[in-house]
C-alpha cells in the first residue's frame, strides 16, 4: 500500500482545532492539499492555513459555513473545486457532542445532534460523489464506538453516531466501486472542553481501556490516514480505542 497523497485534494469538516486538525495535518505531510472547514473557529483555521501553505505554497485553503444550511454541502465541494479543481477524500469529521437526559430531550437536540453528526455527512458526501468518482477517490467518516454501545445519558448522540455507521456500509453499497467508504470509530481521545466528565469518571474509563490510556488525536489522524490510502478496504468501521470496546 502506497501512503502518499501527492497530488490529491482533501475535505476535512471541523478541521480547525482538536481531533480535525490533526487529520489536516497529516493528510498534507502524505502530499495533499488540504480544504479546511470551520464554523466558529476562524483564528484557528486561519493559523492552520498559514502554518500548512508555509510548509507547501498555496497548498491550503479554508472554508466557513454550518453544515446544517442546506446550501453548506454545495458550497464547500465548490469551494474544494474552485481552489483545487479535483476532490479525492471527504473526510466527515465535524461533530457536536452534548448529554440529552431522557425525559427532556428537545426538538432542537435532534436537530442539532443528527443534524451535525449524520445528516450533514449525507448530504455532504451525496455533493461530494460524483467529483469522488472521477478520482476513485474515499469518504472517511468519524463515527464513535458509542454508535454500538450507546453512552449513558447521550441517547441522541449514540443514536446519531449509529446511523453514522449505517450510512457509511450503505454508502459503500451505492458508490461502489468508484469511490471507498469507511468509517473510524473513536474511543477515549481527547476529552470535552466544557467539562462534561468529572475527574472520576475520566478516571474509570482510562482504567475500563486495555491499553490504560487515552488516544491521540495524532492517532485518529493515523487510522484515517490509513483508509484513504487501503485500496481494498470499504463499508468498514474501525474502532480506533485502545480496546475499550472490548471491554464495553
Amino acid at each position: 500500500m502506497d501512503g502518499s497523497l501527492q497530488g490529491k485534494v482533501a475535505l476535512v469538516t471541523g478541521a480547525a482545532r482538536r481531533v480535525g486538525a490533526a487529520i489536516a495535518r497529516r493528510l498534507h505531510a502524505a502530499g495533499a492539499s488540504v480544504v479546511i472547514h470551520y464554523r466558529g473557529a476562524e483564528a484557528d483555521a486561519a493559523k492552520l492555513e498559514a502554518e500548512l501553505n508555509a510548509a507547501r505554497p498555496s497548498s491550503a485553503a479554508r472554508v466557513k459555513a454550518d453544515l446544517l444550511a442546506p446550501v453548506a454541502p454545495q458550497a464547500l465541494i465548490g469551494a474544494a473545486l474552485d481552489g483545487f479543481k479535483r476532490l479525492d477524500l471527504l473526510v466527515n469529521n465535524a461533530s457536536t457532542f452534548y448529554p440529552t437526559a431522557l425525559g427532556e430531550i428537545e426538538p432542537g437536540h435532534w436537530e442539532e445532534l443528527v443534524g451535525s453528526n449524520l445528516r450533514a455527512p449525507l448530504f455532504l458526501s451525496q455533493a461530494a460523489a460524483p467529483h469522488l468518482a472521477k478520482n476513485r477517490g474515499s469518504i472517511v467518516n468519524i463515527a464513535d464506538i458509542h454508535a454500538e454501545r450507546p453512552l449513558k445519558g447521550y441517547a441522541v448522540y449514540s443514536v446519531a453516531k449509529a446511523g453514522l455507521a449505517a450510512l457509511t456500509r450503505a454508502l459503500a453499497l451505492e458508490l461502489a466501486p468508484e469511490v471507498r467508504v469507511n468509517a473510524i470509530a473513536p474511543g477515549a481521545i481527547a476529552w470535552p472542553e466544557d467539562g462534561q466528565f468529572e475527574p472520576g469518571e475520566r478516571e474509570r474509563i482510562v482504567g475500563t481501556t486495555p491499553l490504560r490510556r487515552m488516544g491521540t488525536p495524532e492517532e485518529i489522524a493515523q487510522a484515517v490516514h490509513f483508509l484513504a490510502t487501503a485500496s481494498f478496504v470499504t463499508g468498514h468501521v474501525l474502532a480506533v480505542d485502545g480496546g475499550r470496546s472490548v471491554y464495553l
